[in-house]
């Protein structure tokens, strides 16, 4: 079967082939499966934003397709940037820079004293058959006073993990893959699809499984 990945995002790519890579034939990005389609993100939820997307992939196409939608939610601002971390410094309502939104973060939690965060992931994937599976998880954290590493991507380097005193830019990438919240919910849904019939031995789900 193939599958269908509702991005472009190069490390996003990689984190789905190295866990779900062995549960499809073919596992390709937007571009490389000749799709040029953005999804208007409108859910109030992460969750609502990565089903909305796989399902536009799926009706287009005819395939099975996935996506995920992520971000960071800090508690002292309420949640934010939450749904809203690609854009958080957009003043057009498209995706900012990396460095923007950083800016940005760091500017707005100035003089905070209460610094918890985390990261928080959706992934849905839509089957042509109107099957859905979807999982979510999280990487608990804080927001540090100053950007520390080089690896990751987006707020990575402000993400203070405690446990391991560092951030997440500064951890070897396997390490921050067994702890971020896509990996972990990219192994969820792993674990779903290794109970399914078509994927494994296992149950048929219902039309729709959360």
């Amino acid at each position: 079967m193939k599958l269908i990945l509702a991005t472009n995002n190069a490390h996003k790519a990689r984190e789905f082939r190295e866990i779900l890579g062995n549960r499809f034939d073919d596992l390709v990005t937007l571009r490389e499966a000749g799709i040029e389609h953005e999804t208007v993100e409108d859910g109030v939820t992460f969750a609502e934003n990565a089903l909305k997307k796989a399902r536009e992939i799926c009706e287009m196409t005819g395939c099975a397709a996935i996506a995920d939608d992520s971000g960071l939610c800090v508690d002292a601002l309420d949640g934010e940037p939450g749904i809203l971390s690609a854009r958080y410094a957009s003043l057009d309502g498209k995706d900012a820079s990396d460095r923007a939104n950083l800016d940005l973060l760091k500017r707005n939690m100035e003089g905070v004293e209460n610094r918890a965060a985390r990261y928080v992931c959706a992934i849905a994937l839509v089957l042509p058959d109107g099957r859905v599976f979807q999982t979510e998880d999280t990487f608990d954290g804080e927001i540090g006073v100053e950007e520390k590493g080089q690896n990751g991507f987006g707020y990575d380097p402000i993400f203070y993990v405690p446990a391991y005193g560092t951030t997440a830019a500064d951890m070897a990438p396997e390490l921050k893959n067994s702890l971020s919240h896509r990996g972990k919910a990219l192994r969820a849904m792993e674990a779903k699809l290794a109970d399914e019939a078509m994927f494994g031995a296992g149950k048929t789900p219902e039309k729709e499984e959360t």
